[in-house]
């Protein structure tokens, strides 16, 4: 599935962005990976720098971003004493009956483009980046 421009604070890349996860969230930043499969890597992330603050699963599907709701940008403006940088809203599928609404501010926000193993590989190429928990055998 290809996404598109769907807001205009992001510019998604051509892929299929099905399945997503958290897998970084700390006081300053919120990573999002996405890929059509992650049982092995992912292949894009949402990077939320200087998080404001944030409401979304920690996993979900099939997001459709969205242009954020005038009570959503009051939200945010309440939170942050204006509206913030980089607010993203979106419906996702988190498994249940109806989709989740989720909303994300943060002072700035970065597209990652590229391969992330979720496994340990021997032979990966040189410079390859493996997600955070993955280590070398012991």
């Amino acid at each position: 599935m290809s996404w598109k421009q769907a807001h205009p604070g992001i510019q998604l890349p051509e892929g299929s962005w099905w399945d997503w996860d958290v897998i970084a969230w700390d006081a300053g930043e919120l990573r999002l990976a996405a890929g059509y499969d992650l049982s092995y890597h992912h292949g894009l992330e949402l990077v939320f720098g200087d998080l404001v603050f944030a409401g979304c699963p920690a996993m979900f599907s099939d997001p459709e971003f969205r242009a954020p709701t005038s009570e959503e940008r009051e939200r945010a403006a309440r939170q942050f004493g204006e509206e913030p940088p980089v607010l993203v809203a979106f419906e996702a599928d988190a498994g249940g009956r109806e989709p989740v609404s989720c909303l994300i501010a943060a002072e700035r926000l970065e597209i990652v483009h590229e391969s992330v193993l979720r496994y340990w590989r021997n032979d990966a190429a040189p410079g390859q980046r493996f997600a955070p928990w993955v280590r070398p055998p012991a």
